[in-house]
């Protein structure tokens, strides 16, 4: 959890799907890592424009080329993917790499036609912008980690807002197809 002043909590999660230590646990069991952020209720899903994706792998390749790593590609597959995580996790008011029905990325990119051989997740929940998030991503070592995987070859991001109209979930997705 990073703080930035009153009551503007960002609250953040990364999570290495592929060659973790731990193994992800089914979708109904429970997450040790969630944070009930809000209320379940209905929220405003969006889909990923090609102009905020590509601003999002942008911002990730300046941190990858720092490191000498390879750029990532905007992925319009891996936006839908983490966009359709961002509102699962607005409707239910909960920031978790679980979905509904998931165990994490690697499912949810399957289900969606992208073998991964690879795949990472960073996620937030708060009041924030995209270059916000993705600048507390890249400033935070555990998030970083995810950035900068050197198999990681495509890049997609997702967002839906929650039901207060304030609370923004976002999703990352970084990953390297078969």
């Amino acid at each position: 959890m990073t703080g930035h002043g009153p009551g503007s909590m960002l609250i953040l999660c990364a999570a290495l799907l592929a060659g973790c230590a731990t193994t992800p646990q089914p979708p109904t069991g429970s997450d040790p890592y969630a944070v009930q952020v809000g209320p379940p209720g209905q929220a405003q899903c969006v889909t990923t424009g090609a102009a905020q994706n590509a601003m999002g792998a942008q911002v990730t390749n300046r941190a990858r080329a720092r490191a000498g790593l390879a750029p990532v590609r905007a992925n319009a597959n891996l936006a839908r993917v983490a966009a359709r995580h961002a509102c699962d996790m607005a409707q239910r008011g909960r920031m978790t790499h679980l979905g509904s029905t998931t165990t994490g990325p690697a499912m949810r990119l399957k289900q969606a036609g992208y073998q991964p051989t690879i795949s990472a997740e960073n996620i937030a929940a708060g009041p924030f912008s995209l270059p916000r998030v993705l600048a507390e991503w890249t400033a935070s070592a555990e998030h970083n980690s995810n950035i900068m995987l050197p198999q990681v070859r495509d890049f997609g991001v997702g967002q839906a807002t929650s039901q207060d109209g304030r609370t923004t979930y976002w999703a990352a997705v970084y990953a390297a197809p078969r």
